[in-house]
């Protein structure tokens, strides 16, 4: 399968775009206003659920301490400014041919699936705040971070 220079996003690049106390908030910000005239980003089921997750947890607990009204209008604006994949057979598949041959266990499952949703359709490029977690898939998606230089469209 040809892997296309699209950026997947990791939910950890668009809480730290909503929260300027967040780590990284200046370079997924900027990163997120450029991509969206520069390449196409891609988001899953799974990274809206995640945001939202931590988006209405409370900032004691590391959440952001949104309500979830707030949360889900971010969620809205974030979706209508990418293009969002379905997690379906494909991905199954892909997810299930991941833990055959990558070891994975526990919270990595998380990030198994998401490299499986990119590699199921097609999608060479995560952004990601946390590159550690997804190293064991580097051989199947290239990971960057927001301040890093990722393809533009052609």
């Amino acid at each position: 399968m040809t892997m296309r220079a699209d950026c997947f996003v990791d939910t950890n690049v668009l809480l730290a775009a909503t929260a300027v106390a967040r780590a990284g908030h200046a370079a997924a910000l900027s990163f997120l206003e450029a991509g969206f005239a520069e390449r196409s980003l891609f988001l899953s089921g799974q990274v809206l659920r995640e945001y939202i997750a931590v988006a209405t947890r409370p900032a004691a607990a590391n959440g952001l301490g949104l309500c979830a009204v707030d949360a889900i209008e971010n969620a809205r604006q974030f979706l209508d400014r990418s293009n969002f994949l379905p997690e379906d057979e494909a991905v199954r598949d892909a997810l299930l041919h991941l833990f055959e041959t990558t070891p994975c266990a526990g919270k990595q499952v998380h990030d198994a699936n998401i490299a499986a949703t990119m590699v199921a359709h097609g999608i060479g490029v995560l952004v990601t705040l946390n590159p550690r977690d997804f190293e064991r898939f580097a051989s199947r998606i290239r990971i960057v971070g927001p301040d890093e230089k990722a393809p533009s469209k052609p």
